[in-house]
């Protein structure tokens, strides 16, 4: 494959991952803040729909173009930002799999609660709180793998 096409497609699927990832974590706090089930189930059959047609997909293209990326640039593995890029990846991922798992959880517990027509309970608001902390650390990750990703540096070194 071209450099310039594996490169665009290594660009594109990191702004689908990302941005569906982001776009999927603003509906469902926004949902939850507002506290109608009704609300919740919907968003939450949303966000895991997402996860399966758009971050899944694109999760496992990230490593293959990004490792291809790497091999054709004749960058050793070992490269400092190339190494922090896949293990913050890694976290990242490993952030990832237990929340798809939760969202299906939340899915469930939110159609249950709007089915009955009543409020979510509090098994609900822990798997919340255990999303928000597992979203927020694959986030920060990611923010540090596009910073390697244009830095081709770390953020501490001179």
């Amino acid at each position: 494959m071209d450099y310039l096409v594996l490169k665009w497609v290594h660009v594109l699927s990191s702004t689908i991952l990302f941005g569906a990832g982001v776009g999927s974590a603003f509906h469902l706090f926004a949902a939850t803040l507002r506290r109608r089930s009704d609300g919740i189930a919907s968003a939450t059959r949303n966000v895991v729909l997402a996860d399966w047609l758009l971050t899944t997909p694109t999760a496992i293209l990230q490593p293959v173009t990004g490792l291809w990326l790497v091999h054709k640039m004749g960058i050793p593995f070992s490269t400092a930002w190339v190494a922090w890029s896949i293990g913050l990846y890694v976290v990242a991922i490993a952030c990832w799999l237990p929340v798809v798992w939760i969202q299906i959880r939340m899915r469930d517990v939110a159609a249950e609660a709007d089915a009955r027509g009543g409020p979510v309970p509090r098994a609900y608001d822990r798997m919340f709180h255990q999303w928000v902390v597992l979203g927020f650390l694959a986030f920060f990750a990611f923010l540090m793998v596009f910073w390697l990703m244009v830095a081709k540096r770390l953020p501490w070194a001179a």
